[in-house]
């Protein structure tokens, strides 16, 4: 795994530009600490950061060259079937001078061009450098594991695998209050945007192609849609998708260095470890919990696998006081406002981890593919108008005024009651857009002052909602539901956070649930096969029951959750407070309404907080990233 950086420049004004490519590469270091390598002419310069895991010499070395000099590639990620492609390329009569994924890609991107892209199995962001024409070529995966940042004016062209190494260039840092008033909606940025004007994520499955001043999108990968479904035979899904996904693992665990897997103990990284630890006796596992937390605390059902499959397994607790001493430190790596409150725990979590392995695999992705999350159950409670949804209706003038809490098994049953009744009122597109995120469409944008207030357009974040929906239909069957989730969620958030918090520490994480072939089977079955208002995944569950002890198969789903609101209460708020949370601070920096801010600070000591932890942790991720990386203060 690598990071990657580069600069076109289409002029002398944007050649000047050229002299940061150190500096970019410099806050990549710890995406590539094993090797660096540049590639600089008169109108363009290329830097590259190795973490080496296939072939460790030097012949793997990048940026790498054609044999005749005139292709330049840099590249970021892992192709799985990299073999198989080497294989018939030598039948063509290609020689290769080394052992890498890195050499396949160039040589079959010489032959094939922007087609080659079809036949990767992997994840990937890469660059390829064409000298005589002078033209890049950029794509990024197809479901976008790894990350691709752009930026672009009249005199050059810009693109790193980090924010941080984008704006090293001395670019405008200018803040998009539409895409920060996005954030305080969903916690994080809905690409192509960010929260810099004019500085742009390539989507997934799409490629570049700069050429002069011309810069060209195209969408390479759509996953299949309609209702045309391929199986109608459950028996044979199942036997499918044990094929698939056996096969996505076993390719996985090829690397030359030591091969590990997270271990939460739910359903989906139980499945990979259990299948991963068949294949490789003596699997490493590691496995998060909560002393402090008890209702977060999963090392229980972990153990349980990790005993079944003799794996080399290692529990980290963590507790509020190792919290307290780390979360500064992740959030100095995020470069963009992002606040998924669970991207601490994978921070700590990558950062033991890699004192041990170089690649984990990971169970990501299973939940968008296959119905997993409880929002999923909800949304089959509305359509088979399940006895539980009756039920919430009746009481839901009592359950806004109960007490409303993700920390409890009672509070947070209240809460899950409140959201399916108000949501059952709302059409398919609304209910998606309120379920997606931690307010109403108003409130997104309420902690604002006037003065930001002014500068929205409310109907340019209108659209951007309506584009993040997109797949949705008023009479399209749940896979509609799923399909926009791989869109919206897996790659904005869930994907972003695996890969920024994991290469923060110099490890790269693998997700067999994401191998193309699985995620085209999982849009080839009906709904039915997946989820209902009962079960989720319940293919998953089924095809793989006889691998997982029935404690596990029928837990209720928990999702990757952290203490969030008692750690405010107790280690994190104080300090918090008095300094980028201060009226004071507040009033100077005409960003938020200190009022309203002071509401969030009093109702997270309340005895119903509901969802308010989640805004205020936004508004603490914002307060760090703006001080950062646009006040460029320490």
């Amino acid at each position: 795994m690598c990071g990657i950086t580069g600069i076109k420049a289409f002029n002398q004004v944007g050649a000047f530009y050229m002299m940061n490519l150190g500096k970019s590469m410099e806050l990549l270091t710890k995406r590539g600490p094993n090797q660096r390598g540049t590639y600089i002419d008169n109108t363009t310069a290329l830097g590259h950061t190795r973490l080496s895991i296939i072939d460790l010499s030097m012949q793997g070395r990048q940026p790498m060259k054609s044999p005749d000099g005139n292709y330049i590639l840099l590249y970021n990620g892992e192709i799985f079937n990299y073999k198989t492609l080497r294989g018939e390329l030598e039948k063509e009569g290609c020689i290769f001078a080394s052992d890498t994924d890195t050499e396949v890609l160039l040589q079959l991107y010489i032959r094939e061009g922007a087609k080659c892209l079809h036949k990767l199995n992997g994840f990937f962001a890469f660059a390829i450098y064409n000298v005589a024409e002078e033209s890049l070529f950029l794509a990024r995966d197809r479901f976008g594991v790894k990350p691709l940042l752009y930026y672009a004016d009249e005199d050059k062209f810009i693109f790193a695998s980090e924010m941080k190494a984008l704006l090293t260039y001395n670019i405008p840092r200018e803040t998009d209050y539409h895409s920060i008033s996005q954030f305080f909606h969903y916690n994080y940025i809905p690409g192509p945007a960010t929260g810099i004007k004019n500085c742009y994520k390539l989507e997934p499955g799409h490629y570049l192609h700069v050429a002069k001043k011309e810069i060209e999108k195209h969408n390479y990968y759509q996953l299949p849609s309609g209702s045309n479904y391929t199986f109608h035979d459950y028996n044979s899904a199942c036997s499918t998708l044990y094929t698939l996904l056996e096969d996505a693992v076993r390719i996985r665990l090829n690397a030359d260095v030591p091969v590990g897997a997270f271990l939460s103990g739910g359903i989906d990284s139980s499945v990979i470890t259990a299948l991963a630890a068949n294949m490789q006796p003596g699997l490493r596992t590691f496995t998060i919990g909560y002393e402090d937390h008890k209702f977060f605390d999963e090392t229980h059902y972990a153990s349980i696998i990790a005993k079944k499959y003799s794996t080399d397994h290692e529990t980290i607790y963590l507790t509020n006081k190792e919290l307290f001493a780390s979360f500064q430190e992740a959030l100095d790596y995020i470069d963009e406002p992002f606040a998924d409150s669970s991207a601490l725990a994978v921070y700590i979590l990558s950062k033991k981890v890699s004192s041990h392995v170089r690649v984990a695999l990971s169970g990501d992705g299973a939940d968008e593919l296959f119905g997993g999350y409880n929002k999923h159950l909800a949304e089959n409670m509305i359509i088979e108008n399940n006895w539980k949804l009756s039920f919430a209706w009746s009481l839901h003038p009592v359950l806004k005024l109960l007490p409303q809490s993700r920390s409890g098994k009672i509070t947070n049953m209240i809460r899950q009651l409140e959201k399916l009744a108000s949501g059952a009122k709302l059409n398919r597109k609304d209910r998606y857009y309120q379920w997606a995120g931690f307010s109403s469409g108003e409130l997104s944008s309420d902690l604002f002052s006037e003065k930001i207030k002014k500068e929205l357009d409310f109907l340019e974040i209108k659209n951007r909602v309506q584009h993040q929906s997109r797949f949705i239909s008023s009479k399209g069957d749940f896979n509609e539901i799923l399909r926009n989730d791989v869109d919206l969620v897996l790659s904005n958030d869930m994907l972003i956070k695996t890969d920024l918090m994991s290469m923060g520490n110099s490890l790269e994480i693998r997700n067999p649930f994401l191998d193309y072939r699985i995620a085209e089977f999982s849009f080839s079955i009906p709904p039915a096969f997946k989820t209902d208002s009962l079960k989720g995944k319940k293919i998953v569950r089924d095809t793989f029951s006889e691998l997982l002890p029935a404690e596990l198969l029928n837990r209720p789903k928990r999702g990757f959750e952290v203490p969030l609101l008692s750690w405010l209460r107790s280690s994190l708020l104080p300090e918090i407070r008095e300094s980028l949370l201060s009226e004071k601070y507040l009033t100077e920096q005409q960003i938020f309404n200190p009022v309203k801010i002071e509401g969030l600070l009093n109702k997270i000591y309340s005895s119903n907080p509901g969802d308010t932890h989640a805004r205020l942790w936004a508004v603490i991720v914002f307060q760090y990233w703006h001080r950062k990386y646009i006040l460029r203060q320490p």
